[in-house]
């Protein structure tokens, strides 16, 4: 069932900046935090796949957390926390680590990696988790990362469940699952799009926003297009659509977020590009296409 919380618009699973030395440079992960909610994003998501999270320390997750906390409670907006693993209790722990911190109004709940559950014993574990969450979930539906995938039954089942609020749906694809999600979860419930060349189509269908790797850089352009989708406004939506997707298939050319943080770095945002291994530094090739790209989204 819906919970007390509206999620709309674009959130932005902000990258994790590194220093020259490797440690995370948190002043510039504030001044990022600050930049992207100016730019009109309604929230950001600490912690995320984009933010490399599974290469960070409990210490720095801590750091992270507090930061954008922070920066968010400051300019009344909408903190999401990437809290799921492929391990329940660790899952339930870092949910319950959320309690009382500013601006979380729900956390990112990955659908169990490596181990391969059934889509049952997933259910399960979402709904084992939320009973014990003080904060609501975002189901977080990415199967070609995990191995595994809900479907249109499970995903329903879990838009009734009390705690969970919505679903990053990142299948790679609009499937039949996704429409039928769409067409039949309660009005709370919030199905943000996770694959950043479907965006607009998602909102268009009946989708709240989305989470959006890509909205680190081009951040306004990001939130335009989707006010406008939601707005119903397909010319203007369409626009910005065909001029971000370049940007959105080289960003993604490589694995995630070399090329981002490359951007990132050459607009002076972050002071590095480095990623933590085994990810590696994004390629000069790839590099200068993402920045054409950029160039040519920022100026249609």
């Amino acid at each position: 069932m819906s919970g007390p919380i509206s999620l709309r618009g674009v959130y932005v699973p902000l990258v994790t900046p590194f220093q020259d030395d490797g440690k995370i440079d948190l002043g510039a992960l504030e001044r990022l935090t600050e930049h992207i909610l100016e730019e009109g994003a309604a929230g950001v998501v600490a912690l995320a796949t984009t933010g490399e999270a599974s290469s960070l320390s409990e210490l720095e997750r801590d750091d992270v957390v507090a930061v954008c906390a922070r920066v968010c409670e400051d300019r009344g907006a909408q903190l999401l926390v990437g809290a799921g693993t492929n391990d329940t209790a660790t899952t339930v722990s870092r949910h319950a680590a959320l309690a009382g911190v500013p601006s979380v109004v729900a956390s990112l709940a990955v659908v169990p990696y490596y181990v391969r559950p059934s889509e049952a014993a997933i259910v399960a574990h979402f709904e084992f988790v939320a009973a014990r969450s003080p904060v609501p979930l975002v189901v977080y539906n990415i199967p070609y990362r995990t191995g595994r995938g809900l479907g249109a039954a499970a995903l329903l089942a879990l838009s009734a469940t009390e705690g969970i609020v919505g679903v990053k749906q990142a299948v790679g694809g609009i499937d039949s699952d996704t429409l039928e999600v769409l067409s039949r979860s309660p009005s709370g419930f919030a199905v943000l799009g996770g694959d950043d060349a479907y965006l607009v189509p998602i909102v268009f269908m009946g989708g709240a926003g989305a989470i959006a790797a890509s909205a680190n850089v081009c951040t306004k352009r990001f939130v335009a297009m989707i006010d406008a989708a939601l707005a119903g406004d397909v010319p203007t939506a369409r626009q910005h659509a065909e001029a971000l997707l370049p940007l959105v298939l080289a960003l993604f050319a490589e694995p995630s977020p070399a090329i981002v943080k490359a951007l990132l770095h050459a607009e002076g945002h972050i002071p590095t590009p480095a990623v933590r291994m085994p990810l590696a530094p994004a390629s000069s090739a790839g590099m200068r296409t993402a920045h054409a790209a950029l160039e040519a989204a920022s100026d249609a």
